[in-house]
């Protein structure tokens, strides 16, 4: 079955998450992808264990579906294999420090000029301009810089880094829906653009709703555990033998959740008439709900409230989720012979699913199959 992608050739340079992560968005739903790697290789390769030969498990949630050759774009013999694969190349993505293809001569409006309809993705810390342009990006760091550790954490402690690399993800989401935008409008035009997505741009849009509040004359917000800035309730709460989320978002889920927890009179309670007064009282509702919800196996009355319209789930860990029957259900754990099991594309389209066709390639495997396909000669393996 041909993806959504078929026929687009995308050339990643990119290393470590975000452009890697991009690269994976377009290769799952068709596009031909060959990852380009330094002689040392993508240093994700290291981050383990655990490991699969030279393969991380970091590094292999990031580059299925790829074919793997090395480059070493410091020499001219490098830089002139790129510039042959480009020209039949759809995409090129890339994250280098910002100056670097210019340094070396295939960067800028030479680019544009040689490649008119390249669709050519920068994923960056910064951009260019600006105080920081320029300036290398990271995860944790970008967390800390826009703000995003500082409403993390819990309620009065100190700002904490988020347990996932939600910025660098979420910048590759944006690279490729910029790639694809790109795409969609060359079909109007002929002519490929400059897409860039920088971490700093993109934590900063993962702000809502504290940026809104803030704009609106709130106070600055702090840590507040898992408790919502603007609703109540919407926090974890104790239950029997673990906790429960809950996300009441109106006054019929707040009706729905007090009814099946026998809490008439909370429901009555002219406390928690509304969002707002629910907000300003939320330590004695806090209370309330706990003490009845403490009744209860957690797993229990989550069904009885999910199942009655009240948005709660049990807290769970990782391994318990890999083996909820939900998640086969709906393909997110996905088998590639017995060398790769991983997390399904997300995206579900009916008439062209995504694919998973080739586990994460060793450092240079697919040298030889590129090398005919693109003519070029003497593009040797890593181990040569």
């Amino acid at each position: 079955m041909k993806g959504a992608l078929d026929g687009i050739v995308v050339i990643d340079a990119s290393r470590v998450l975000g452009g890697p992560y991009c690269g994976q968005i377009l290769a799952d739903h068709g596009a031909r992808v060959i990852k380009v790697e330094p002689p040392a290789g993508d240093e994700t390769r290291a981050w383990g264990p655990p490991f699969k030969g030279d393969r991380s498990s970091y590094f292999m949630g990031l580059n299925r579906n790829k074919d793997g050759i090395v480059l070493d774009l410091a020499a001219e013999e490098g830089r002139d294999a790129l510039l042959h694969l480009l020209q039949g190349a759809d995409v090129f993505i890339e994250n280098f420090k910002i100056g670097t293809l210019e340094k070396w001569g295939i960067g800028g409006e030479g680019l544009r000029e040689r490649f008119p309809r390249l669709v050519h993705a920068r994923v960056s810390g910064f951009g260019a301009e600006g105080p920081y342009g320029g300036r290398p990006g990271y995860d944790a760091a970008i967390q800390a810089l826009v703000g995003l550790m500082s409403v993390n954490g819990e309620a009065g402690g100190k700002p904490l880094r988020m347990g996932v690399p939600v910025v660098d993800i979420v910048t590759g989401l944006n690279a490729a829906l910029g790639v694809l935008l790109a795409l969609q409008e060359r079909t109007r035009s002929g002519q490929g653009q400059f897409v860039e997505a920088s971490l700093y741009d993109c934590g900063m849009s993962l702000l809502h709703p504290h940026l809104a509040n803030v704009h609106m004359g709130a106070a600055v917000p702090g840590p507040a555990g898992n408790a919502h800035p603007n609703i109540t309730p919407y926090d974890t709460y104790r239950c029997a033998d673990g906790e429960v989320f809950l996300a009441v978002g109106n006054n019929g889920q707040f009706g729905k959740l007090c009814a099946v927890l026998g809490l008439e009179g909370a429901a009555q309670d002219a406390r928690f008439a509304t969002n707002a007064l629910r907000k300003e009282n939320r330590p004695v509702l806090r209370e309330v709900l706990e003490e009845r919800l403490g009744q209860f196996p957690a797993a229990e009355i989550a069904e009885r409230l999910i199942t009655s319209g009240v948005p709660c789930a049990p807290v769970r860990t990782v391994d318990q989720v890999i083996t909820d029957p939900h998640t086969r259900a709906s393909g997110m754990i996905v088998d590639i012979g017995e060398d790769y099991r991983g997390t399904a594309s997300p995206i579900k389209l009916g008439r062209t699913p995504a694919t998973y066709r080739k586990a994460p390639p060793s450092l240079g495997e697919d040298a030889d199959a590129v090398a005919r396909e693109f003519g070029l000669p003497g593009l040797a393996p890593a181990s040569e």
